[in-house]
């Protein structure tokens, strides 16, 4: 029966056509880059001493090193605005992953684990190996991100009903209490918590040229290999069985979309800190103006989700100037009504 089941939505998936608008996506990405651009000016020239987009211009193309205001633009507010725009990518697209291959419309790596894994380590990292470069401590976040991954997923998959949405979530919500607590606990031993706590605000006020050295490569190579990957999503967010019907190999698909996922969110993490919600919020923003294709959501993705996280940063800084609101504070404000009212919608419609 189930195997019959399996062929005769195979055969459909067949001849339903996956939605998209293609027209809408190329729009989307256009308007939306150059609505990035803009905003990255914008967030060079804003900030505690404003500067004139004409200054900005100077220390970019005539740079005087004798000007602070040019030593301000291109040292500190520059690579802040290229890291807001690496890794609001990378949480978009990583989000829009998870919720294509697990079918879960509240995955995010914030309510998933991957965030308190991360933070977790990076506390390991603080208390007992201090002087650890950036690029070993990305691969202590990626590391982290794989463990609460992990756990969340098993927890998940263990009641005999399988891997719900709810389930998922729920397991999410207690292994990342876990680990933060014991994150906690480290951080109060070993007296680091000063740095966990900047980690768990969450902005890219420290974010240096160093870090956008080592960030870009990873960050951009993943972007890629999510491209590269979005046809399968696609076959892969209509359901196991159908996808399989279809001969997708779903566990190659699945265990190449994870690694993808932990590097983008991994390497986000590491620069910004625990900041979630971007990827739950900006992939539902995307399907819904492009439709459910993957070839476009995760492009789309993309676009927007560094649109937003560079807002996002404009937005620490203006709140309250000439101090900073972290970023992940403002981002919350907006992501957990979204999520409760994603939750409540989903859950009328499974009842």
């Amino acid at each position: 029966m189930n195997a019959s089941h399996t062929r005769h939505d195979a055969a459909n998936a067949r001849q339903m056509p996956v939605k998209g608008r293609p027209l809408a996506a190329i729009l989307i990405i256009t308007g939306g880059l150059v609505a990035l651009v803009l905003a990255m000016a914008a967030a060079v020239a804003i900030g505690a001493a404003d500067i004139r987009l004409s200054t900005v211009w100077d220390a970019l193309f005539r740079f005087d090193p004798e000007l602070s205001s040019h030593h301000v633009v291109r040292d500190l507010r520059v690579p802040r605005a290229l890291g807001s725009a690496l890794v609001g990518a990378g949480f978009a697209v990583a989000g829009a992953m998870m919720q294509g291959m697990t079918r879960n419309p509240l995955a995010d790596s914030g309510l998933l684990g991957l965030n308190a894994g991360s933070g977790l380590m990076l506390a390991v990292c603080f208390a007992f190996f201090p002087q650890t470069p950036y690029i070993l401590m990305m691969v202590y976040s990626f590391l982290g991100a794989a463990l609460g991954a992990g756990l969340v997923f098993g927890i998940g998959s263990m009641a005999r009903s399988g891997m719900t949405p709810v389930r998922l979530t729920l397991a999410g919500a207690a292994v990342s209490a876990l680990l933060t607590a014991v994150s906690e606990g480290i951080a109060l031993m070993f007296r680091v918590g000063q740095d966990l706590a900047f980690w768990y605000a969450g902005g890219a006020a420290g974010i240096t040229w160093q870090q956008i050295s080592v960030l870009w490569p990873w960050i951009g190579a993943s972007l890629i290999a999510a491209l590269l990957l979005s046809r399968s999503i696609t076959v892969l967010s209509l359901g196991e069985d159908v996808a399989a019907g279809l001969g997708l190999r779903t566990g190659w698909v699945k265990t190449a979309g994870m690694i993808v996922v932990l590097v983008l969110a991994g390497a986000s993490m590491s620069a910004v800190g625990s900041i979630a919600f971007i990827g739950l919020m900006v992939p539902h923003v995307a399907r819904f103006l492009v439709g459910v294709d993957y070839r476009w959501i995760i492009p789309s993705s993309a676009v927007l989700g560094s649109l937003f996280m560079v807002l996002a940063d404009i937005g620490a800084r203006s709140v309250n100037p000439p101090y900073e609101t972290p970023a992940g504070a403002l981002i919350s404000l907006v992501g957990a009504p979204f999520f409760l009212w994603l939750a409540r919608r989903k859950g009328r419609q499974s009842g």
